[in-house]
């Protein structure tokens, strides 16, 4: 559904987005992740067609996206700052969004009117941040959009509305083949939605992977050995991305190939040797360790 081709962007001195590829495909939840200025809102805008690149191509269903208004009213860009009419009432709001939006299901409009428990006739700017970012839902999924582009979407939502929300997306992308690109640094809220993720860096693609192959390609591993030696070589043949002594036990995240590298260890028989899960956020982290990214002892 979505291409994206050498894509570059510059603001004056800064190369924000450096020759990007990226593919998401229709139906899918494509977590974008990545260091803090490695350049996810710039990618999302271009995207959504509120920045024009400054080089490369940008298809949504193999049509450009900027100022194509038809695309336009088809998707829906989700911001982590929010904006509304001053003054404006939910009601009065959502009849905006229905004049612009060919798509928006009056219908659906009022069953979300039972998920989110605001009055129509409440005015928006006077809610708080949670409940302006529900209504933002509320107005965003009602446009029936084909693609929901969302920048840190959950940032004032409290833990059973974050569900709720969460189940509501997880709907649209199976009843309707909606597809979702997200960008967030809850990292477990994107390990529990995504099924592709990309994480950038320095504005450009670092990996691009199935979140399921991201997570059997690296590995946590804790082995100890006989008097608290390791045999010379153990993993040097191996992608080691991060090592740690506790006492006699080494703990290692290493990417590979699982059964290759614990028949390899097998091999020397340690007295204790167990391949432990990784999260999406230690991936992450550790991911970051092997560019040079700056960050502190987090094994756990």
């Amino acid at each position: 559904m979505i291409q994206v081709h050498n894509v570059k962007k510059e603001f004056e001195d800064i190369e924000a987005v450096k020759g990007l590829n990226l593919h998401i495909k229709k139906g899918s939840i494509y977590g974008l992740l990545g260091s803090n200025g490695a350049g996810k809102t710039t990618l999302l805008k271009m995207i959504g067609g509120i920045y024009k690149q400054d080089a490369g191509e940008i298809f949504i269903d193999e049509k450009p996206v900027f100022e194509n208004v038809e695309l336009k009213g088809r998707m829906i860009v989700l911001t982590d700052s929010l904006y509304f009419f001053p003054q404006y009432t939910v009601r009065q709001m959502a009849n905006f969004y229905k004049s612009i939006y060919p798509l928006w299901n009056e219908e659906r409009f009022q069953e979300l009117s039972k998920v989110f428990p605001i009055s129509v006739n409440k005015k928006i700017h006077r809610m708080s941040k949670g409940m302006q970012r529900q209504v933002a839902f509320w107005l965003s999924l009602s446009t029936m959009p084909e693609l929901l582009i969302l920048d840190e979407p959950f940032d004032g939502l409290d833990a059973v509305m974050r569900q709720t929300v969460k189940n509501l997306l997880v709907q649209d992308v199976a009843e309707r083949e909606m597809t979702i690109l997200i960008s967030s640094h809850n990292l477990r809220e994107v390990e529990d939605l995504c099924d592709h993720i990309g994480i950038l860096h320095h504005g450009e693609m670092m990996i691009e992977k199935e979140l399921d192959d991201l997570k059997t390609d690296v590995h946590k591993i804790q082995v100890a050995f006989k008097g608290g030696v390791l045999p010379d070589g153990l993993l040097e043949e191996f992608d080691v991305l991060y090592k740690e002594e506790r006492g006699s036990v080494h703990l290692y995240i290493v990417r590979g190939d699982e059964e290759e590298m614990s028949a390899h260890i097998d091999f020397f028989m340690p007295v204790l040797f167990d391949v432990l899960p990784l999260t999406l956020e230690e991936i992450f982290i550790y991911e970051m360790r092997d560019v040079g990214y700056a960050i502190e002892n987090v094994i756990v």
